[in-house]
């Protein structure tokens, strides 16, 4: 089983991908994490990774599809979960096509609904408790910054949502239900 979440930044998408990974035994293809793993690998696409980033450029989406190339063709033990990707309508093509290449299919697209607000408060009250409790929290993890992180996400991400019920894939959740609740929803989404 192949899917996307998607939600806007702090809407939970690691959080349930980590627990498809560890419920479903499907495999998490986070960019973020595949660019960093990539740039340390020494491979032929970790060199491009790494000469890109260390450039400062944005690594462009014909390697990231490369880098998700690879891991459709390894192990696909109970699936894959796209967290983070695809991000623009020209990724959600190019990944489109790549699933076609590959013999793979597309199973489910869950948007996780937020109301931005409500996100916001959540979020900040979060990084609060964690410095309050001698922990640290992430640099961004502030109202000023999550709004900049929403915005380039409307701007960017949110056409997905109707490309992808235009396909009918598209479910979408209550986000902001608590973690168990958000995780039932996912499981009747998916069987």
């Amino acid at each position: 089983m192949n899917i996307i979440l998607l939600g806007p930044p702090g809407a939970g998408k690691g959080t349930q991908a980590g627990r498809l990974v560890e419920k479903r035994d499907m495999i998490q293809l986070s960019t973020g994490d595949m660019l960093r793993a990539a740039k340390t690998s020494g491979t032929e696409m970790g060199k491009r990774v790494a000469e890109v980033m260390d450039r400062g450029e944005l690594v462009t989406d014909e390697i990231v599809i490369g880098l998700i190339r690879e891991q459709l063709e390894g192990d696909k033990k109970g699936g894959f979960i796209f967290d983070g990707f695809p991000r623009t309508l020209a990724q959600a093509d190019a990944l489109a096509a790549l699933l076609e290449d590959c013999g793979e299919t597309l199973d489910a697209v869950i948007e996780m609904q937020v109301n931005d607000e409500v996100l916001v408060d959540r979020i900040v009250g979060r990084a609060a408790e964690a410095v309050a409790a001698g922990g640290t929290a992430r640099a961004d993890d502030n109202a000023e910054s999550l709004k900049v992180r929403l915005m380039a996400y409307y701007k960017q991400t949110s056409p997905l949502i109707g490309y992808y019920h235009a396909k009918g894939d598209l479910t979408s959740i209550d986000g902001l239900a608590s973690m168990d609740e958000v995780e039932a929803s996912i499981a009747g989404v998916l069987g």
